[in-house]
């Protein structure tokens, strides 16, 4: 029923919304997971425009280690009175021994940790504060072969998809012919497709959102799907007097931001643009009731091994830069401990020296009242 006298008010509720949500700000947690060498800290850095990650490159030089690590940058991004806490988890080690036997294992449990730790925080009686890394979404590197998924792959992004949203990119995309890449994209549509995996798709049908723009938007970043990617931290003329980032090959520039070069763009708009609320109210209202579900009704993984398991053990972290932390905080304790312990065993000893000491002394003035008592004695017999 609509009313030509008054307006009652609701027109103004987005607008108070929109209020609450710049004072609070918003939280995003990005995952990427891959082979090394792959891009992945050029490609963060490009992303977010700053050098967010160095480059480790002493690694390179270091022998390769059996465990995959989980290392976590924070940062916030604010633009417009915004502010977006963004935490990027990076899997360095990953893929890089011989035998990769569930090196994915590492991977699904943080991200099983992160619901299992928000769940527990639900569950609290006080919940104005809640400590939120739960991953909104996982780019999955793939090595540019042109031939197609390794086992590897297929394995680690099948369960992955179950848990978050899944974004499958095609590293250093620059050396490959644009034929190459096309029947390459082919081929990894044809294998996530055979395969069952679920991937990241923006929406189409959204009545929120009838603009056809959008919709077009949508189409192509579905048809781009897997990106197309490639990052430079460096910053060429491209003869027009611009500064443009780009990787400089003898023949020419390839730009990051050229929709013909790469599908940079296209990826960027995903992940902080068009699809950011897409991708956390999905890890809410999917991934994370999902698992929620399955823990609350005791479901277990015998069913289905890419699902979580029935009651996952509390890991801290198969970090080992956490496990170093760890050993040096009990040899800490440790060495503490035996330092205690030989003070309280030098006071004991010293405890012991007084006693003998006070006995001795004892002894003596025992003598000396002995030794006056037959003093007394003798000169009473002579006083008689």
């Amino acid at each position: 029923m609509t009313s030509d006298r008054a307006l009652v008010g609701i027109s103004n509720l987005p607008n108070q919304r929109y209020k609450i949500v710049s004072s609070n700000g918003g939280t995003f947690t990005l995952m990427v997971c891959g082979e090394s060498g792959l891009g992945k800290t050029t490609f963060i850095n490009t992303l977010f425009q700053t050098t967010l990650k160095h480059v480790d490159s002493q690694r390179r030089n270091q022998p390769i280690k059996k465990t995959v690590e989980i290392d976590v940058l924070r940062a916030v991004l604010e633009e417009k009175n915004f502010s977006l806490r963004v935490n990027v988890v990076d899997t360095p080690g990953f893929g890089d021994n011989v035998n990769n036997n569930k090196s994915w294992q590492t991977i699904i449990d943080f991200i099983d940790d992160q619901h299992d730790s928000y769940m527990r925080q639900e569950q609290q009686p006080f919940r104005t504060v809640k400590f939120d890394l739960r991953v909104h979404a996982v780019l999955y590197f793939i090595r540019p072969t042109g031939h197609g998924l390794k086992p590897l792959d297929i394995e680690t992004m099948k369960r992955i998809s179950s848990r978050a949203n899944l974004i499958p990119v095609i590293a250093k995309s620059d050396t490959l012919t644009a034929q190459e890449l096309q029947d390459f994209k082919i081929r990894i549509r044809q294998v996530i497709e055979a395969q069952e995996i679920r991937i990241f798709t923006p929406p189409l049908d959204d009545s929120s959102s009838p603009d056809p723009a959008l919709m077009e938007h949508a189409r192509q970043l579905i048809e781009s799907m897997p990106f197309a990617i490639i990052g430079s931290e460096e910053k060429y003329d491209n003869g027009q007097g611009q500064m443009i980032a780009a990787r400089k090959y003898p023949w020419g520039l390839v730009e990051v931001e050229n929709d013909s070069h790469c599908d940079f763009r296209k990826l960027r708009s995903l992940l902080l643009r068009t699809n950011l609320l897409d991708l956390i109210l999905s890890t809410q209202k999917l991934h994370y009731e999902a698992y929620r579900k399955l823990r609350l009704e005791g479901a277990g993984s015998t069913e289905d091994p890419s699902l979580p398991t029935r009651a996952p053990a509390r890991k801290l972290s198969h970090n080992p830069q956490f496990k170093e932390e760890e050993n040096a905080l009990k040899k800490y304790f440790t060495d503490q401990v035996k330092a205690e312990e030989q003070r309280f065993r030098q006071w004991e000893q010293n405890i012991v020296n007084e006693r003998i000491r006070l006995n001795s002394d004892l002894e003596e003035v025992q003598a000396k009242v002995k030794k006056l008592e037959e003093q007394v004695r003798t000169l009473q017999l002579r006083r008689h």
